[in-house]
């Protein structure tokens, strides 16, 4: 791994890291308010009608669905941004370092899916939510691996974002092919424009951030019409942004807007939308609702199917000698890194408000019980492991601080 890309990279850790902690604190505090006397302030703020009406475009929408379908767009801007500046620059660029996150991701996505069909194969409507244990959120993961400090080589590091990033990868397809509702194909069409407007953009290397914004919106709007999800606008235009500017090679517009979005997305936009969407009331639940077969299977594909697909995998492609393993990584260190992609909670959220969005299923199971757990057990078999695995942190000053501040 080359020295110039590690400021980058220790930088986005530990925002990730921070804002972990700070989504732990967000989730503690929904779950107050949705079962505290506050519970009627709760639910009145997340129903707050919303609307915009401009000539003939009109769009109602109460405040937890701006916050699902608007702030998460720009969470998925962010994140395609990510896998962009990675696939050209990063740690993926190298394709050698691609092969074990990529099977292990994989793995992590099938087994988990198929440990959920296993528990519902005989409710069509249950198995909506297959996709709900499929994601990792690289946030709490990171935050979980803070804290174990210096202890953690960078390899464990790396090879744990770069599942995460691939992971993101099947999600978005996921929810771009079987979480889309009904077609208009006039609003296709219009999106349809505005991609060939940012393909001319692109080609023509224009850097004018401005310019991608605009049509982002539009592309945006459009998406809501047209019945395919809106948050995938965000890495549709990410896709499209410069990496670097033809004029002057030294100055990336993705960078400038991936280092200005960080901030918002990790601090604002994630807990705020595990605020808005953790809310589980425990009032007159029941143990049949707690044993329902939904949660059950979310919390068993995030706490089983993670380590079995994820380790699985990775061990037999080594074991093949199609793969090797990571420099300063062991098969027990794999372990608890493949536990710790078993934290799916945010992207777990996303993909179950998607699931089960027109299914009323109050009174019946809550999958957010199975995120929760899952994640809960994921993140302290993880955490266990890598802190009995891993050697004695070493006493040395680094300049990592005046390094980080370096990076755009």
């Amino acid at each position: 791994m080359s020295n110039q890309k590690l400021p980058f990279i220790d930088a986005f850790l530990r925002l990730e890291s921070a804002s972990g902690i700070l989504l732990m604190l967000a989730t503690a505090l929904a779950l107050i308010f949705a079962n505290s006397f506050l519970e009627p302030l709760y639910h009145f703020l997340l129903n707050i009608p919303i609307q915009i009406h401009i000539a003939a475009l009109d769009i109602h929408k109460p405040l937890q669905l701006w916050i699902n379908d608007g702030l998460m767009a720009i969470f998925f801007f962010l994140v395609g941004l990510e896998l962009k500046r990675e696939f050209l620059e990063g740690e993926l660029s190298d394709r050698r370092n691609i092969v074990l996150p990529g099977v292990g991701a994989a793995g992590g996505m099938i087994v988990p899916a198929l440990i959920y069909f296993l528990f519902n194969s005989g409710d069509p409507e249950a198995l909506r939510g297959w996709a709900v244990p499929v994601a990792t959120d690289i946030a709490f993961a990171l935050g979980v691996l803070a804290l174990l400090g210096s202890r953690v080589p960078i390899s464990i590091k790396v090879f744990l974002t770069s599942l995460a990033i691939l992971d993101d990868i099947g999600a978005i397809a996921i929810i771009a092919v079987f979480y889309a509702a009904e077609i208009s194909v006039p609003a296709l069409l219009v999106a349809a424009g505005c991609v060939l407007v940012l393909f001319f953009l692109n080609n023509r290397n224009w850097v004018s951030h401005s310019s991608y914004m605009m049509v982002g919106v539009v592309l945006w709007i459009a998406l809501v019409k047209s019945g395919v999800h809106a948050t995938l606008a965000g890495v549709i235009l990410a896709v499209f942004i410069p990496m670097r500017s033809r004029t002057d090679p030294d100055v990336s517009p993705l960078k400038i807007l991936e280092h200005d979005l960080h901030t918002v997305v990790a601090f604002v936009i994630l807990p705020v939308f595990a605020f808005a969407n953790a809310g589980i009331s425990f009032e007159g639940m029941t143990l049949d609702q707690v044993l329902h077969n939904v949660p059950v299977g979310v919390a068993l594909g995030l706490f089983l199917g993670k380590q079995i697909g994820i380790f699985g995998l990775c061990w037999m492609f080594v074991r093949l000698k199609w793969a090797s393993l990571p420099t300063g990584m062991t098969w027990t260190s794999i372990y608890g890194a493949s536990a710790l992609c078993g934290i799916g909670f945010t992207m777990s959220l996303f993909i179950g408000s998607l699931a089960f969005a027109e299914i009323d299923t109050y009174g019946l199971f809550d999958e957010r019980l199975g995120i929760m757990a899952g994640s809960l057990l994921s993140g302290v078999l993880g955490y266990i492991v890598l802190r009995n695995c891993l050697p004695p942190a070493e006493k040395k000053i680094e300049p990592v601080e005046e390094e980080a501040q370096k990076v755009v």
